[in-house]
Formats: structure tokens, sequence, C-alpha cells
């Protein structure tokens, strides 16, 4: 295998990279912090890495990538981006280890949220808006990943939406790179436009752009450590569960509204069974608030809020659901592997993957009536072709594995068992908050040991990258020629 095409890419991004770098540096200049420098000195060495990677590979560099080249690409990136990232946390004054640096970086890049700085009201601006921005980045890098990348390597049942992305009537996007670019323009002008909504609403203009971007990234990194309770405004709130829920439907169908308006949204299973599952569950859960002497109205606030946090990955909070009483808890940890549809910036199962494994079961079940009837199981009145349902059975049944082991890891450190099963949740799931009193909404993960935030890591990394994409570089048949 060629590694020159892999390394000139990578030379590219972390290039970009740096010049994001630059955004905190001038935020920090702006607001008269001087730990500017970190952002400075994180941007020439990641720019001068970047360039010796692109220039010394350029002329090996190829047009088109090899199977085996675009999973070694989307494995590669994820990671040298949390490494470099880590940088300006580690060289700022907030005194951050390597490990909380490249924990904290990781959970920006994939956009779970959780974090081991304890009072954000005290870190420098620099370091707000650059958590912001990793996460912004996670955001657009995953679409285009599952939009564009995944549906080519087959990956956990993405093959699905080769067809959804590139051979529509429509013909939106014909070539990824015209979609990347297309979904990038999408992505910008929401971004811009909740920021305004936000500073609309009464939210100050830095804390709105920090927010906007991480509410359409479904990341959830806030500059409050109350996180959205700090505001304590249910016009800022409706405006990030709408948000949250914009990221969370697939971006694809933003791309054709001026030619087909919300058809296409209207017309896609998964959107429906996304929403009509949050209702279903908000309602619940607010009848069972109201229940145990919550005012109905501020039951149906508090759960609206929250379910859609954590079914979207989002992880903002507006109250600690830890006191809310075993039901509703449990049921918030259930969502944390659920996750939006496919083509967001939500992680976990996913909406599409869940109809696949409900047909399939539902096809078994017919199998078992009728041992020779003819069964075919549907997504959006689509007949699924039998290597997806397989793709999607292999896919959940690694979750669950990936999700118990990184559990037992964390449990075999001395973490209590609600903190290791929903830590290991929330990271898989890329959700940020998990439960108790560690590393619920109210706590962080500043005092998990150094091991189990690396345990985290490799959590959120599996989660956002799908399990199979990196799972597959561990066999030796992908290394041989």
């Amino acid at each position: 295998m060629k590694f020159a095409p892999v390394i000139y890419l990578i030379g590219m991004l972390l290039g970009i990279l740096s010049i994001f770098m630059m955004i905190p540096a001038f935020v920090d200049l702006y607001y008269g912090n001087n730990d500017w420098p970190a952002f400075v000195s994180s941007s020439m060495v990641t720019l001068i890495v970047g360039a010796i990677l692109f220039l010394s590979n350029k002329n090996k560099a190829t047009d088109h990538l090899e199977l085996r080249q675009a999973f070694l690409l989307t494995n590669s990136a994820w990671i040298s981006i949390a490494l470099f990232g880590s940088l300006p946390f580690l060289l700022s004054k907030i005194d951050m280890g390597v490990v909380d640096a490249f924990f904290e970086s990781t959970s920006g890049i994939t956009t779970t949220g959780a974090t081991v700085i304890d009072n954000l009201e005290k870190t420098p601006h620099g370091i707000l808006i650059w958590r912001a921005l990793l996460q912004w980045l996670g955001g657009v890098g995953i679409i285009v990943m599952a939009l564009a990348v995944l549906p080519m390597l087959s990956i956990g049942g993405m093959q699905l939406f080769k067809t959804e992305s590139y051979e529509t009537p429509d013909k939106v996007v014909p070539k990824a790179a015209s979609f990347a670019a297309g979904i990038s323009i999408v992505y910008i002008i929401l971004t811009i436009l909740w920021a305004f909504m936000l500073w609309g609403a009464g939210m100050p203009i830095f804390d709105s752009i920090a927010h906007a971007m991480t509410t359409l990234a479904t990341g959830g990194y806030s500059t409050k450590s109350e996180s959205l309770a700090a505001f304590n405004s249910t016009s800022i709130e409706l405006i990030v569960i709408f948000g949250m829920v914009v990221g969370s439907l697939p971006f694809v169908h933003y791309l054709s509204l001026s030619k087909n308006g919300i058809k296409n949204v209207i017309n896609d299973d998964q959107v429906r069974l996304f929403l009509s599952l949050i209702i279903f569950v908000i309602s619940i859960i607010s009848v069972y608030l109201s229940l145990n002497d919550t005012p109905f109205l501020e039951a149906l606030r508090l759960a609206s809020f929250n379910v859609i946090s954590v079914i979207t990955g989002t992880g903002f909070g507006t109250s600690d659901f830890n006191n809310w009483g075993g039901f509703p808890t449990t049921i918030l940890l259930i969502l944390m592997f659920v996750g939006g549809c496919a083509g967001s910036t939500t992680c976990g199962l996913r909406m599409a993957r869940i109809q696949v494994l409900i047909a399939n079961a539902k096809a078994q079940i017919s199998k078992l009536i009728r041992p020779h009837a003819v069964v075919v199981s549907y997504y959006n009145q689509k007949p699924i072709p039998e290597n997806v349902a397989e793709s999607v059975m292999g896919f959940f049944f690694l979750y669950i594995i990936s999700f118990a082991v990184i559990a037992c890891l964390l449990g075999g450190l001395g973490l209590d068992l609600v903190t290791a099963i929903s830590g290991a949740a929330s990271a898989i799931g890329n959700v940020g908050p998990g439960l108790g009193d560690i590393i619920g909404p109210s706590g962080s993960y500043q005092s998990i040991p150094d091991l189990g935030k690396l345990f985290l890591c490799a959590g959120m990394i599996l989660g956002r990258l799908e399990i199979f994409a990196i799972l597959v570089m561990f066999s030796p048949l992908f290394w041989k020629n």
C-alpha cells in the first residue's frame, strides 16, 4: 500500500487546522488575555509539520485513493487532528496535562462534549472558542465522512446511502467534492443564523457564536459551567432545541430545499421515526415529572430540552437529571445509544440502522410463521440489500461489545457501576455527560484516572468512526500488499 497520498492529505488537513488555530489567538488579543501565544505557537508547529508532510509527498500523491488508503486516511485524519488540536490546551496557562489536553481535544473533534475543565467562567476566551471550533469542525467533518466516504467504504450499513447521496433523481450532489462544498456552505449559513438568533434572544455575542457552533455540531461544549442553565431563558432554550434537531436531520435534504422544499425531509422514514420518538419520550417523562410535584409546563420544558440534548448526543444541560428518579434516568441512558439520523452531525446507532434492525426482526418473525415465504425488508420504500442488513447486524454487535469492554475497563479502575456504564455509553455514543455525581450533568471528567480518560478517548473515536473503520486496520490482511 502506498502511504504518500494519505500523508499528503494529512499534511493538507493540518495546514487548514493551523489556520483555524489563529482565530482563538485573535480572540484572546481582543479580550486582552495573555494566552494568545499558546495558539500562535500551536499554529506554527502544526503548520510546519503539515507543510513537511504535504511537500514531501506532493509528487507522489495521486488523484484517487484505493480502498485501504481511504480507510487509513479516515482514521489517521481524525486522530491527527485530535493530537495537534490538543496543543493549545497543553501550551495555554490553564495548567492542563498531556492526557487531559488530548481528552479535551478528542472530545471536541468527535463532538462528544465531555470536559475536564471544572470552572469555565475563569477559562480564557481563546480556549472557549477553540473548544467550540473543534466541535464545529468535527460536526461538518462527520457529515461529509458519513455521506461521501463511509458509503463508498460500505461501513456499518452506510452503503445504503450511496444511492441516497449520489443517485437521487435531482442529482443534487453528483461528486463528493461538490457535495462537501455544498454541505459546508449550508453548515456555515445555519451557524450564522443560529448565532444571530441566540444574540437576539439575549445571549452575549461571544456566547452566542460559541453556542451556535456547538449546537449545530450537536457537540455540547458550553462557555458556562452550568451549561444552558446559566442563562435561565426559555427563548434561548427553544432556539437551541430547534438547532439540535436541525443538526440531527440528514444534511443532504437541506441541499435540495430550493428544488423540492421540505418534501424529502417529510418523506424520509428515519426523520419521521426520529421526531416521533422524541415526542413520545418527552411526553412520558413530562407526565412522570408532573406526577412527582413538578408543574406540568416546567416538566415539559425540562423534559423537552434534556431529552433532545441526550438523544442528539449534544449534551447541553438545564437540569441535573440524576435527581429525576430511576425511571427517566434509565430512559435517558438508553437514549445515549440511539442518536439522530444518518447523514447528520449526531452519532450513536442512528435512526436508519435502527429501522434496518426492526425491519430485519420483522422479516425473521414472518419467516418463523411462514417458513417458505419470500419476505423482503424495506427502508424508505426500497428493498434492503442482504449485505446491508448483515452489515448493520455486525455493526450493532460490535457496538454493544465495544460498550461492554469500555465499561468493564472503567470498572476495573475502581469507578462505580453507574459511572462506568454511563461513561462508556456516553463516550461511544458521543454524548458528553454521563450519570452519577462524578460525570453527571453537574460534574466533569476531571477526577477520572488518566488511563480511564484514554479508554474514554478510544470509545469516542470508535463511536465517531463507526467502529469498523478502526477495527479493519487490526486485520493482518489490511497491511498485506
